[in-house]
């Protein structure tokens, strides 16, 4: 079963084509990894995906409905997009910008703020300690970890995470990479990854797409995978 399904997707900037007829399906409760040099599209197709960047041509379907149709409150329910750059410093405490991700549930204040799910949220990426510091005061790392508490924070069947362990140590990206497999074999969650670090790879994922030149080139297991490519 899958939650969400690219075919054939396309787009082009500048007459070059940055995504080239891209398929894609991501099944549920498995982490896929999405590799590939710089300039291969990755970032692209991953907006594409979320619905945040309309492709030229091919389709979209998130929870077997044509993302087009769906508002953007329909998507946000079914599907969190973890960037690559980071968030404008906020003055906000941390844990006011994780309950951020309970909004297209309709909780705000001190209802989201109190919500099991931010906790659980908090808990789950270590920032325990640091949920009342100003957002400004974080680390580049805790930042990191505090975008990807808030996609947490949503509770989504789906998330699309742009390098999320790119800023952090390795004792944390071990700790994100081993969080995304739980979500995904134990809850069931689907997880698509972009990664530069082919052990983190290798190690957690369950399958590997490979872009190149904005053309996905193979997929699959990612012993398979790297073996032929």
């Amino acid at each position: 079963m899958s939650i969400l399904r690219v075919q054939d997707v396309g787009l082009s900037r500048n007459g070059h084509k940055v995504v080239n007829a891209a398929s894609l399906t991501l099944p549920k409760g498995r982490v896929v990894g999405l590799v590939g040099p710089n300039g291969a599209g990755k970032t692209t197709l991953l907006r594409i995906m979320a619905g945040l960047q309309k492709p030229e041509c091919g389709h979209v379907w998130l929870g077997g409905q044509d993302m087009a149709q769906l508002s953007p409150l329909q998507r946000a329910r079914q599907l969190a997009f973890l960037p690559q750059e980071a968030e404008k410093p906020s003055l906000m405490p941390l844990r006011a910008v994780v309950a951020l991700g309970r909004l297209p549930h309709g909780q705000t204040h001190a209802q989201a703020a109190n919500h099991p799910t931010v906790t659980h949220a908090i808990e789950a990426t270590g920032l325990q300690a640091l949920q009342q510091r100003p957002a400004r005061y974080l680390s580049g790392g805790e930042r990191a970890r505090m975008a990807l508490a808030r996609a947490l924070a949503t509770d989504t069947p789906c998330i699309l995470a742009d390098e999320p362990v790119a800023a952090l140590d390795p004792a944390h990206a071990l700790g994100v990479m081993h969080l995304f497999a739980n979500l995904a074999h134990q809850h069931g969650k689907t997880i698509l990854v972009v990664l530069h670090d082919l052990s983190l790879a290798t190690r957690f994922c369950d399958e590997l797409v490979v872009m190149r030149d904005g053309a996905i080139v193979t997929q699959g297991p990612a012993g398979t995978v790297l073996d032929d490519t």
